[in-house]
C-alpha cells in the first residue's frame, strides 16, 4: 500500500512538472526532433499555448534553463514519437514519454496499451517480470501521451551501434531467460504480446565498456548490466479479445499467422526463437517482405512445412500440397544463398551452442500445438547454469 501510494505521488508529480510537454505535443508531431538535443522552456511561456510557428521561432540560445527539459527523441514510428524528459525538481528524474499521433487507429492502440499496462502494474507493481512500467498518462488535443520509466537502448540498437556484432553466448543465456520469464508471465495472465522483436526488448541500462578482442582483432562493447525489460504492449491481446488476422513484425511472424490458421501464445514463442538466433548471428535469418518467400526461407532452414498445415492454409501459396516456389528464380537463388539448415548457422559445436540451438529449434517448431511452451523453455538445459546459481 505504501509503495503504491508512493508510485501515485511520483506519477502525480511527474504529471504536474511536465506541463511543458502538454504544450508542445502538437509541435512534436511535426518537428524533426533528431536535430534537437535540448529544449529549455522559459517559465513565462508555460502559460501560453505554443504553436508550431512559435516553437520554430524560439532561439535555443535565448532560452533559460527551467525545471523541465525535453532532451531528445528516443524513437519514432508510425504511431508518433518517444521523447526523453528530465525533471530537476524530482531528483533529476528522467522519464520517457510516448506521444501518439492524433489518428484513430493509433489512439485506439494507445488506450489498449494503457489498459494492459495498468493491469500489469496491478499484477506486478515491482516489475518482477520485467514489463516496462507506466507512471502516468494524459491526453492533449487528441494526442495520447504515456509516461514510462526511462530505459536504455533496445537490444537491436545496441547491436547496430556495435557494428552488428552478435552477443556472446553467456549474454544470450541471461537475456533469453529474462525474456522467457517476462512473456511467460503474460501468457499465464491470458495475454499474447504479438510484436516481440529486438526493438521491443530494452536494456534497463545500456552502459558498456570497450574491450579489445585479440582473437578477432577488434574493439567490442561489453554491457555492464544485462537486465532487460519488454516494451510496446499496443498490440497485446487477451485470449477473450478479437484476434486480428495479421500480427507481428514480418521477420518474427509465425507460420500459423502467415497461413491464417489462427494464433495464440505460441506465436510469441516463435518470435523469441527468431530473436535468439538474431542475437547469436547479429542479423535476422528471415530477411524478406514477401509471405511466399518467407515460407521458402522457413523450409530452407527448418525443412518442409507439415502437410496438415498446408491442407488447412491459404491455397495461393501451394500447388499439389507443396510450396509453389521456383528455386531457380532470382528470389529462389537469393533464398538459397542467404539461408541454410539451422544447425549450419552454429559457430561451433560445444555444449552451450548445441543447447542454445536445441532451444531455438524447439521454439521454431512449425506446429504451434507442438511448439515448446515458455514453462518448458525455462526448464531447458540451456538455462541449467542460471538455475544452479
Amino acid at each position: 500500500m505504501i509503495k503504491e501510494k508512493k508510485r501515485l505521488q511520483i506519477a502525480e508529480s511527474i504529471g504536474r512538472s511536465l506541463r511543458v510537454v502538454k504544450e508542445i505535443t502538437d509541435a512534436i508531431n511535426h518537428l524533426n526532433l533528431q536535430t534537437v538535443t535540448t529544449w529549455m522552456i522559459d517559465p513565462h511561456m508555460r502559460e501560453t499555448n505554443m504553436t508550431e510557428d512559435t516553437l520554430r521561432n524560439i532561439e535555443m540560445t535565448s532560452l533559460q534553463l527551467t525545471s523541465d527539459e525535453v532532451i531528445a527523441t528516443l524513437g519514432e514510428g508510425a504511431f508518433g514519437k518517444v521523447v526523453e524528459c528530465i525533471d530537476h525538481d524530482m531528483r533529476e528524474m528522467h522519464v520517457a514519454i510516448k506521444i501518439v499521433k492524433s489518428v484513430g487507429r493509433y489512439r485506439e492502440a494507445a488506450h489498449s496499451e494503457i489498459q494492459v499496462l495498468e493491469h500489469l502494474n496491478t499484477l506486478d507493481p515491482n516489475s518482477t517480470f520485467r514489463c516496462v512500467q507506466m507512471l502516468e498518462w494524459f491526453e492533449h488535443h487528441g494526442h495520447v501521451c504515456i509516461v514510462f520509466e526511462l530505459l536504455g537502448l533496445s537490444t537491436y540498437d545496441f547491436i547496430k551501434e556495435n557494428s552488428f556484432l552478435p552477443f556472446s553466448i553467456e549474454l544470450i543465456r541471461k537475456m533469453a531467460f529474462q525474456i522467457c520469464q517476462s512473456i511467460n508471465f503474460l501468457h499465464h495472465n491470458k495475454l499474447t504480446h504479438t510484436d516481440l522483436k529486438p526493438e521491443n526488448i530494452l536494456f534497463v541500462e545500456s552502459d558498456y565498456v570497450v574491450k579489445y578482442n585479440s582473437k578477432m582483432r577488434r574493439d567490442e562493447r561489453t554491457l555492464k548490466n544485462t537486465d532487460i525489460k519488454v516494451v510496446d504492449f499496443g498490440s497485446a491481446t487477451y485470449d477473450n479479445e478479437h484476434h486480428s488476422t495479421l500480427v507481428s513484425t514480418r521477420h518474427y511472424r509465425a507460420p500459423e499467422v502467415i497461413l491464417a490458421l489462427g494464433w495464440s501464445q505460441p506465436c510469441d514463442v516463435w518470435s523469441i526463437g527468431c530473436i535468439l538466433i538474431e542475437y547469436y548471428l547479429g542479423f535476422t535469418v528471415f530477411q524478406t517482405h514477401d509471405s511466399k518467400e518467407h515460407l521458402a526461407m522457413m523450409e530452407r532452414i527448418l525443412g518442409p512445412l507439415p502437410a496438415h498445415m498446408i491442407r488447412k492454409s491459404r491455397k495461393c501459396y501451394f500447388h499439389h500440397n507443396q510450396l509453389d516456389w521456383d528455386e531457380h528464380s532470382s528470389a529462389g537463388r537469393y533464398v538459397r544463398r542467404r539461408c541454410k539448415p539451422l544447425k549450419e548457422f552454429m559457430h561451433c559445436h560445444d555444449k552451450d551452442h548445441e543447447n542454445l540451438f536445441d532451444l531455438i529449434r524447439r521454439m521454431l517448431e512449425y506446429d504451434p500445438a507442438n511448439r515448446i511452451t515458455l514453462d518448458e523453455a525455462l526448464e531447458h538445459r540451456f538455462f541449467d547454469f542460471l538455475k544452479d546459481r
